[in-house]
Parts: structure tokens; sequence; C-alpha cells
């Protein structure tokens, strides 16, 4: 089981100073130690920069390409006290609260932070949901004066997919989709839904 704070006390104490940010990272990328992309080497050095020289063929690695930290001008202390108020939050977290809690000095920041955040967090390649499954629909966003029913000028409709699990919700999934047509809801369900899953719709059926 992978080593990683529980609480608070534990979080700051461990990734206080840059350094430390630095050596997990280093740790997660090459956790049997240095291989070097282009030729396999595993002798290397660090430079002031913090980026990883293979001795062999001069190759120059680093701890933080290829993720969401790359090309970052923020300390990576900042980005990991992001990601664990974002995953120690019960309810649900906004870039106003993200922006509060780090003391970023511009929203636009917090929010492309979140929403890289938030996308960093899907698992690639993750399985289907199955077995039953319900499939519906909801607006989110304000009451909006004179609209009605589906009407709506600023609200974003969301489709929900839940998977059942005895009495409870199970897994779900969900998306933005620009309109309630099978166009928009074809797509979602198949990338979304094992084949052959019993799916209850408002009208019922079985994909």
């Amino acid at each position: 089981m992978e080593d990683y704070p529980r609480t608070l006390t534990e979080f700051e104490a461990r990734f206080s100073i840059e350094d430390a940010c630095r050596r997990y990272l280093y740790q997660m990328r090459w956790p049997e130690g240095f291989i070097c992309p282009r030729c396999t080497a595993r002798k290397a050095w660090m430079t002031e920069r913090d980026l990883v020289v293979c001795v062999t063929c001069g190759y120059h690695a680093s701890v933080t390409a290829g993720t969401i930290f790359e090309n970052t001008h923020k300390p990576l202390m900042l980005w990991f006290r992001a990601i664990w108020w974002l995953t120690s939050l019960k309810t649900g977290a906004s870039a106003l609260g993200l922006q509060r809690v780090l003391g970023l000095g511009s929203y636009k920041t917090a929010w492309t932070w979140l929403h890289k955040l938030r996308r960093a967090m899907v698992q690639p390649g993750r399985d289907r949901l199955s077995g039953r499954v319900e499939v519906d629909e909801t607006y989110l966003g304000a009451k909006e004066k004179g609209l009605r029913g589906r009407k709506t000028e600023k609200k974003a409709l969301i489709v929900v997919a839940a998977q059942e699990d005895g009495r409870r919700i199970g897994r779900i999934r969900m998306r933005r989709i620009q309109d309630a047509s099978a166009r928009s809801l074809e797509p979602f369900i198949e990338e979304s839904i094992e084949p052959g899953t019993v799916v209850h719709t408002d009208a019922g059926g079985i994909f």
C-alpha cells in the first residue's frame, strides 16, 4: 500500500519543502531507480535545475515531464496542497474554495488547476458500468426567470449513469451534453456502459 500521509499534520511534515515534493515524484516515476527513457541505462546525475541526466547517453529527464506539473511556474508544494485539499473534501470542490485555501491571486488560475486535477483523477481505461444501470439527465444552474420545464438559456445539461449496488448507488459516470437527443446520449452510453447491461431510463430499455 502506498505510504501517503493520512492527516494534515503528517502531510505538512512530509511536504513542507520543495525538495521533498520532488523526491516523492522521483520515487513515483522510478520506484526501482532511474531508468533512462532513451537507452535504459541506470546511472545518472542531477543538475541544479533538478533535471536527471543519463551518464551513458546524456539524455535529460524531468520528474514533472508528462504530468500536470510540467512547465508550471508555481511551487510543487502548492500543487501538493491543492491535491490534498481536493481529495480530502467530503463535499464538492469549487475554484473559489481552492483560491482561498491556497491564497492564489487569480480565480482563473484556481479554475484551471481544479479542472486539471479533476481530469488527472479519472483512471484511464477504467471499466465500464455493468449489471443494472440507471441513466438520467439533469440541469445544473440557478433558476431562470420566465423559463419553465426543459427550456434554458444558461443551465448546463448533465447526463448521469449510476450502477445499482443492492439498495445503494455504486459507481457513477457523468458528462455534460449539448442536448437530450439520441445523438448526444448514445456516445456517452457506449463509452460508459458495457453492452448487454440492463439500462433504466425514463422510457426503460436494454443496451
